[in-house]
């Protein structure tokens, strides 16, 4: 039996997370959200470690507001890079397993071919920034039997994303407009927590390892939302749009496909085609594809 913590237990992966724990009763799961511990409080999470060991860390607290970044710098930075040294270096010191999450933002969004593990990175906003910088706190500390797993456009049945979104104004507008010039591939939330519980119990490296992980397929912004349009019978109309047309705070990547070979011949995982999970989760949602 294992010992397993989640932190970011109320974000869209840790709720799946939290989902399918109970088809592990081998293992006892504890999980750990804002109302425990602020991960930007990096005493507290220091100490919240103090008088307690696990077997392994599923990182999947993090700063997401990829906008909201740019005006709050430090606040991203404790979280998604400071706590990230914290984190680390009590795995190696009490020899716990740790998996983190990351993310396609680490990367310009420039490439002409989908990315792989060992792929300059080169974040543009200050959310990638963080999150690269995280990525390297775990590499320099090189804490045994750690996995960074980067992943793109999450979506779940839980908390504030995109497929929410499309439902809600697709019901309240007859046209949207939706960026079809940045490409990459929706990932169900679901789908990578269940991939991070079937390899957490193989992973035994002497080092941290990067891994990418996304479904499969690659779509834009726009086929995305008319997907979701068309499986929810929903009649609206979408009008693609450019970048430009839609400015943000924060810059996106044009181009954020992941190579999943890695994981895919390392753990012998099968990843599901994108489209096929947008069905499962708008079922869960009560939709009727």
């Amino acid at each position: 039996m294992s010992k397993i913590l989640v932190t970011g237990a109320n974000g869209q992966v840790g709720s799946e997370l939290k989902e399918l724990s109970t088809s592990y009763p081998h293992d006892t799961f504890t999980f750990l959200d804002r109302s425990v511990i602020d991960l930007s409080d990096l005493p507290a999470l220091q100490n919240f470690f103090s008088d307690k060991a696990f077997d392994a860390i599923i990182n999947c607290a993090a700063y997401t507001a990829v906008d909201r970044a740019e005006s709050e710098s430090e606040l991203s930075d404790a979280i998604n890079h400071r706590a990230l040294e914290i984190l680390a270096q009590i795995a190696k010191e009490k020899e716990m397993k740790l998996i983190h999450i990351s993310t396609d933002y680490v990367f310009n969004g420039q490439n002409y071919r989908p990315y792989v593990e060992s792929d300059p990175t080169d974040p543009q906003g200050v959310y990638g920034r963080t999150k690269r910088d995280g990525e390297n706190a775990i590499l320099k500390i090189a804490p045994a039997n750690t996995l960074i797993i980067r992943t793109s456009w999450v979506y779940s049945s839980f908390g504030t994303n995109f497929v929410k979104t499309m439902l809600r104004l697709g019901r309240e507008r007859e046209s949207l407009g939706v960026i079809f010039d940045q490409v990459g591939t929706p990932t169900y939330a679901r789908d990578l927590a269940k991939a991070i519980l079937d390899i957490l119990p193989n992973v035994n490296t002497s080092a941290p390892e990067v891994y990418h992980y996304s479904n499969e397929g690659a779509a834009s912004w726009y086929d995305f939302a008319q997907s979701i349009f068309e499986l929810s019978h929903i009649m609206c109309h979408v009008n693609p749009i450019t970048t430009d047309q839609y400015p943000t705070p924060a810059k996106r990547p044009h181009y954020s496909l992941l190579n999943k070979s890695k994981i895919k011949n390392d753990f012998g995982i099968t990843i599901p085609y994108w489209r096929d999970s947008l069905k499962t989760c708008l079922k869960i949602l009560g939709e009727n594809p």
